[in-house]
């Protein structure tokens, strides 16, 4: 199977929009119940200048997704692609065409809460009432600390320490010097914003952390001097502020931090950086501060949007709407593979316009008032409005998701094997085939190997072909064979008890059948046989039409079932020879290159679309010496309705899809 669903755990629609009256914004709305999400911008309707946003945040299950990877279900990182699938809800009102989403990762926790109202935007949050809004990301307002963050006692002469609040955590980004020195004044560290603690008048440690404190604080305390950024003279500390308050910790010497300001822009690290030998012993206990919670870092949603860098900061993405209505369908796998990794926590993400297409703003002081966003690079038209199916909505398939897909196939050459021929590239002269280590009807690793190499050797058959004999055969170079002439081909491990070889074969046509023998340090583990084709090249266009069965399709299968369907195929124009009575099976046509779509009887609505068009191949048909077949996960369809199979071969350059639509029904149980 080579596709997995995981359905959205979160969404809201956050909103500065006036209310009905014009008057008062929605900012504290909240609509994370809504079986709806919305986008718009709107300009000019309170006013002639007046801006209004809405946005939508959604969040899935990154840590199932880690433990489906880890269970073997989900490929590695680098062999699958995960798609964020928002589905488009269809309305009465205007809808904008030609516009651009933001696809963001949000930075930050956030509530989704239980609002319903999009009209009115009755449903207000308050600090008791859990869920996010416009302001607000969590109902549990906290300011972010540094506890017994500072440790002050035994200090040598000269040890200092630095200390940098953002301006997005209520600071002002400046960079604040403390130094602790016996003299009466810091005029020996020149520089700006340089406080220094003087031990000659402060008697003992406690006096001295007292001292650190105020500094903090900015209270007046004749023990603390600084440098003027100006003149570099030392004087006593007046007056000033760096974005923090500091108090006593809980042991002997230590300070705790707080940040002025609430809400989770306070939680940022490297506030404190040691200088000198300020480090020896631990002085600085934590350098980051925690905790922080309730208010957005920025209103309407905090985000990551810097550049990408992998590792260290996480993707942008953006997705263009031309008619409006479109399904939101986005490759968002390295965002994932972030979250995956762990290096970003998963808040999920926003989907908003770009700022050139939400609404015009700008302010004198040029910053945001909280409710209304300073946009100078806005447009003074309106975008209204975009709908969206949240992950409450009845519709089966409508329901936000995170979509894996990769390439599942098997493409086992055993019964499609041909002898090596000038006609041929080097790579289409390359045959693969498999072992599949069967233990009582599951597949295991085989102990002795587990997922390293295994070795095949090629013999010829007996006098009666019916096993192998003699030496082994001299191959040819390519696939697992290092060099022309050696005697094994190496194989690799696939997945689990599953185990390939890719080799390519020049020995004389007069084999009609040749063995493999799986192998390794003197331990046969299985012999199979294979009977190899002579290619030919055909003096006509030899494309064929195709008959197809699906030999073993049942009417109808469990919401939990794995079922494999297996493809029979023959040319339509098949013509076998009968005597009395038909002496042989009617040959299966191998199909080298296909895929299947599903459909929902009742509307014919495509619910798993082929991936002909896609790099992902995710619905392409696998093969082995019995035929083609594929896989299906019957929970990514919705029980009680009939589906139908159609299948789309390849042939002769295109994709042709084939006539027969194969039924069935998925039930509850």
């Amino acid at each position: 199977m080579a596709i997995k669903k995981y359905k959205a755990t979160k969404d809201n629609t956050i909103t500065n929009a006036f209310k009905l009256d014009l008057s008062t914004r929605a900012t504290g709305s909240n609509m994370g119940s809504s079986d709806i999400l919305e986008v718009f911008s709107i300009y000019g309707q309170q006013t002639s200048t007046s801006a209004e946003l809405s946005r939508v945040l959604l969040q899935f299950p990154i840590s199932t997704i880690s433990a489906d990877r880890t269970a073997g279900n989900v490929p590695a990182s680098g062999s699958v692609n995960f798609f964020l699938r928002v589905f488009n809800a269809r309305h009465s009102e205007q809808l904008p065409t030609n516009i651009t989403f933001n696809v963001l990762a949000v930075s930050q926790s956030w509530q989704e809460g239980t609002g319903l109202d999009m009209e009115s935007y009755l449903d207000i949050t308050k600090d008791s009432i859990a869920g996010s809004n416009w302001i607000n990301a969590t109902s549990d307002t906290a300011k972010a600390t540094l506890i017994n963050a500072i440790d002050i006692s035994g200090h040598a002469n000269g040890d200092k320490f630095t200390m940098k609040v953002p301006s997005i955590a209520g600071g002002d980004d400046v960079t604040y010097t403390f130094l602790f020195d016996t003299t009466t004044n810091v005029n020996n560290d020149t520089g700006a914003n340089t406080f220094g603690i003087s031990r000659q008048i402060v008697a003992d440690d406690g006096a001295l952390r007292d001292a650190l404190v105020d500094a903090i604080n900015g209270v007046a305390n004749s023990a603390v001097k600084y440098a003027d950024a100006d003149t570099g003279a030392g004087s006593t500390l007046t007056a000033g502020t760096i974005g923090l308050t500091a108090k006593a910790g809980t042991g002997a010497y230590t300070v705790t931090l707080t940040m002025d300001t609430n809400g989770s822009a306070g939680n940022v690290a490297n506030v404190l950086t040691a200088v000198t030998n300020f480090a020896e012993g631990d002085k600085l206990i934590v350098t980051a501060f925690t905790g922080g919670d309730g208010p957005w870092a920025s209103a309407g949603g905090h985000y990551h949007s810097s550049s990408y860098t992998s590792g260290s900061t996480m993707p942008n993405y953006t997705k263009t709407f031309s008619k409006g209505y479109e399904d939101l369908e986005l490759d968002i796998t390295a965002m994932v593979e972030e979250w995956v990794a762990g290096t970003q926590e998963n808040y999920g993400l926003g989907l908003f316009l770009t700022s050139s297409q939400e609404a015009y703003v700008s302010n004198s002081a040029g910053t945001d008032d909280g409710a209304i966003l300073h946009n100078a690079a806005g447009t003074r038209s309106s975008f209204y409005t975009k709908r969206f199916f949240s992950r409450s909505s009845e519709f089966f398939f409508k329901v936000p998701v995170i979509e894996a897909r990769w390439d599942s196939t098997t493409k086992d050459q055993r019964g499609d094997f041909f002898y090596s021929s000038s006609l041929a590239p080097a790579a289409d002269n390359l045959n693969k085939i498999y072992l599949y280590n069967y233990v009582r009807g599951e597949l295991k690793n085989i102990p002795n190997i587990g997922s390293g190499e295994i070795l095949v050797s090629i013999y010829s058959g007996s006098s009666d072909d019916t096993e192998p004999s003699g030496s082994k055969l001299n191959l040819s170079v390519g696939g697992g064979v290092a060099s022309a002439g050696d005697l094994n081909v190496t194989g690799n491990y696939v997945s689990t008890g599953i185990y390939s070889a890719s080799f390519a074969f020049t020995g004389s046509s007069t084999l009609k059948t040749i063995y493999d023998v799986w192998h390794s340090d003197g331990t046969e583990y299985n012999t199979g046989s294979i009977k190899p084709l002579t290619l030919s090249s055909p003096n006509w266009n030899s494309y064929q039409q195709y008959v197809s069965k699906i030999t073993n399709l049942k009417p109808k299968y469990t919401k939990n079932e794995q079922a494999r369907f297996r493809v029979f195929a023959r040319p339509r124009n098949y013509n076998p020879v009968i005597y009395s009575r038909v002496i042989k099976e009617i040959d299966n046509t191998t199909i080298r290159k296909g895929s299947y779509e599903i459909l929902r009887m009742v509307d014919e609505r495509t619910v798993i679309n082929n991936s002909t068009g896609s790099a992902t191949n995710h619905t392409y048909l696998s093969y082995d010496v019995s035929g083609s077949y594929f896989d299906l996960d019957m929970s990514l369809l919705e029980p009680g309705y009939m589906y139908g199979i159609k299948l789309l071969y390849h042939v002769a350059g295109q994709w042709r899809e084939q006539e027969e639509v194969f039924k069935f029904r998925v039930e509850d149980n």
